[in-house]
């Protein structure tokens, strides 16, 4: 986890506009959740592309769902239109969607965003109600699990 989480602040020094989703997200809200990567959902306009690719630019990132396992750091080229980015780098998997499904698009996350501290840096994460529609809408064992702990949390945040 202290990779993600160089990844992470590394990602918002370099002033990349992002909301930490999936396993990570639940892991803020206090899950007991396992994962081995970062969701991430953001804009990807050519700015924040250029901002990701700073970003990474010293850890290798790779694109891990192409057999060529090509470099992020030239594909796509400058300018071109991104959906969403499975990145490999040598600090952990990244990985950057401009949606998510049954949720919405990056400036539907962000309105709902909670702020929380990790490693003393301040971050945004999916909202718990969407994480848990997310987490449903996926449907995968692993995803239905999480989504019963957290709507457990739900419960324990009501006043």
């Amino acid at each position: 986890m202290e990779d993600l989480s160089i990844l992470l602040k590394r990602l918002n020094d370099e002033g990349v506009d992002f909301v930490i989703i999936g396993g990570f997200a639940a892991v803020a809200y206090g899950a007991s959740t396992l994962t081995r990567d970062i969701g991430l959902c953001a804009a990807l306009t050519r700015e924040n592309v250029e901002r990701i690719r700073a970003a990474l630019s010293g850890w290798n990132p790779r694109h891990r769902m192409t057999p060529a396992r090509l470099s992020f750091l030239t594909h796509p080229s400058a300018g071109e239109d991104v959906k969403n980015l499975y990145l490999e780098t040598d600090k952990g998997v990244v990985d950057i969607l401009s949606s998510v499904i049954d949720v919405g698009d990056f400036e539907r996350l962000s309105r709902a965003a909670e702020v929380v501290e990790i490693d003393g840096c301040e971050y945004r994460i999916m909202g718990l109600a969407d994480l848990i529609a997310s987490k449903e809408a996926l449907g995968r064992d692993k995803d239905l699990l999480a989504s019963r702990e957290l709507r457990v949390i739900e419960e324990k945040r009501k006043p």
